[in-house]
């Protein structure tokens, strides 16, 4: 029996990156649908989305993490999360290109966030596995959820 930690993740694609959230924070992944808009919201803010009649605000996620958009694929998805913000949890649908797969990352597979050459702020990876095929970067939604973006966010 080993004592290393290990963390299931749903790991999503946008372009050629891979990236991951933990499991625990995944509620639903939906296939795409178009959103109820909301007005004066924020760039990367597409609007609702009915999940079971409860709305869900829904973001581009690549324009988010300073990515360029693309218009939806067949192959797009809603990941509906758990975003942990203050004292309390905000339920967010993340528009992601494509969903891979639930994967296991030991512990000590788990590097720490590079501080440079990335195009995305550091702030918001919270560490970076190497695979075979290229890197799996763990994304920190709390973070890139800042407080004052969530507040609006739930307004919305």
């Amino acid at each position: 029996m080993s004592d290393v930690q290990e963390i299931q993740a749903v790991t999503f694609g946008l372009g050629a990156e891979t990236f991951a959230v933990p499991v625990a924070l995944v509620r639903e992944i939906l296939d795409y649908r178009e959103t109820f808009r909301i007005p004066n919201g924020p760039d990367y803010l597409l609007g609702l989305t009915d999940m079971r009649g409860q709305g869900v605000a829904t973001v581009d996620f690549r324009l988010r993490l300073g990515l360029p958009h693309v218009d939806p694929t067949p192959s797009t998805r809603i990941l509906v999360v758990d975003v942990p913000v203050a004292d309390r949890v905000l339920v967010l649908g993340l528009v992601v290109d494509r969903v891979l797969e639930v994967s296991t990352f030991r512990g000590d597979q788990i590097g720490a966030a590079p501080d440079i050459g990335v195009r995305w702020p550091s702030e918001y990876i919270a560490g970076v596995v190497k695979r075979t095929e290229g890197f799996v970067v763990l994304v920190d939604v709390a973070r890139i959820f800042s407080t004052d973006e969530a507040e609006l966010l739930r307004a919305a």
